[in-house]
């Protein structure tokens, strides 16, 4: 826990925890993800508005629903730079034809 004082004189109290949410965590159910919305990702291949915000709205879904909390902004970040590894990874795998 970090306390750091404002110029008022107040206290701000700061939790700062480990993220528990990692690759290993994250990776199977990203590939699930990505797997089971073929359509979408060839969509963000394309270009198409709106696939890369389904995508990563259904990641972070995805992750909150098995660790069974809201995600930290800094535990969402990650969910959204590993899902955009996943697209660049499968991306380079299909020549990119789009």
């Amino acid at each position: 826990m970090a306390i750091s004082r404002r110029s008022t004189g107040r206290k701000i109290v700061v939790m700062t925890e480990p993220l528990s949410v990692t690759n290993e965590i994250i990776d199977p159910l990203l590939a699930d993800l990505v797997t089971g919305n073929q359509d979408k990702v060839v969509g963000w291949m394309k270009g198409e508005p709106g696939a890369w915000g389904f995508l990563a709205g259904q990641a972070v879904y995805a992750v909150r629903t098995h660790v069974g909390r809201s995600l930290g902004d800094m535990e969402r970040r990650l969910v959204w730079s590993r899902m955009w590894w996943w697209l660049e990874q499968v991306k380079a795998r299909t020549n990119n034809p789009f």
